[in-house]
């Protein structure tokens, strides 16, 4: 059964929604300066946790204070913790376990077939976000621009186990199927929504984390630290997922995955504006290769000629 009510076919994203993808890319890219600074001190599942409590608290304090009412989620909760698995917990485990085993090109590139898997499921679950020649061909542009783009990273990590690919190909379905489940939340504020899957991660991770490293030592990193939990908390996470569910409802699952060809190439212009990094001629290329991606996709230049 689809899961849209209508059958009226997506057409191309806006204006306002292609800002939000490109600032919702930027700020997901800035996220890796915050981890890379947090994780010299705290385990990742320990950042998780931090992660979507803060993010977690902050937006259920700014409901309180500007609304709506987070009781608008009460009738969704079973559904807020499928979303929160699906988008949070199986995810983050996953490409955690398999960066143990792959360097980060490969991981990146996995983590970019995203919006091909989200295009699969849509295509098969919903009656509004069917295959087209220009998403197929614009995603695999992208795949290969992000490929490109890392470059000899990419080559480097390439004899990994088998297991690890798997882990993070299962990461990138994970957050195609949180994808679909995001879709149910009609006529729910995105602000709701982006805060009943935080707390839901929240009360998920607490005993995770409890169980596996006890109390002891959780609050023991120094201040910078905390100042870049923070940020990756309230940024990176509550911010970012207001954005995230606003294009979800308003451009469509597909289109909103495709913020993971963004994320490797924002991350890397940051480097060049904030941390004096140069560009090889290869990421050059390979940007170029994923914003060709995402004119194809939107399909109106081609349309016109």
């Amino acid at each position: 059964m689809a899961i849209a009510t209508t059958a009226v076919q997506r057409g191309p994203m806006t204006l306002r929604d292609w800002g939000q993808l490109l600032l919702l890319g930027a700020i997901w890219g800035g996220s890796f300066f915050f981890a890379r600074i947090a994780v010299a001190e705290m385990h990742p599942l320990v950042l998780v946790l931090f992660r979507v409590a803060i993010a977690a608290i902050a937006l259920q304090l700014y409901l309180a204070i500007r609304g709506p009412s987070f009781r608008l989620a009460f009738p969704h909760a079973g559904l807020f913790f499928l979303l929160a698995f699906a988008n949070n917990v199986v995810p983050f485990s996953l490409i955690f376990a398999g960066q143990t085993a792959l360097g980060a090109g490969v991981a990146s590139v996995l983590n970019a077939t995203t919006p091909f898997w989200t295009l699969i499921l849509a295509n098969a679950l919903t009656s509004d976000e069917k295959l087209s020649w220009n998403k197929l061909a614009g995603i695999g542009l992208g795949i290969a621009g992000t490929a490109v783009m890392i470059g000899p990273g990419l080559l480097a990590g390439l004899g990994g186990p088998v297991w690890a690919k798997f882990a993070l190909i299962g990461a990138s379905l994970s957050y195609a199927v949180a994808l679909m489940i995001a879709r149910r939340f009609k006529g729910v504020p995105s602000p709701v929504i982006a805060t009943g899957q935080l707390t839901a991660s929240t009360i998920i991770m607490i005993p995770v984390v409890l169980f596996t490293y006890g109390p002891a030592g959780l609050f023991s990193a120094s201040p910078p630290v905390w100042a870049a939990v923070f940020a990756l908390a309230l940024l990176s996470t509550a911010f970012a997922y207001i954005l995230y569910f606003n294009l979800v409802a308003s451009a469509g699952a597909t289109n909103a995955s495709l913020v993971t060809l963004i994320v490797p190439a924002s991350a890397i212009l940051l480097g060049l504006l904030f941390l004096g990094e140069r560009l090889a001629l290869f990421e050059f290329c390979g940007m170029a290769l994923i914003a060709f991606g995402l004119v194809t996709i939107d399909g109106r230049l081609f349309g016109r000629r």
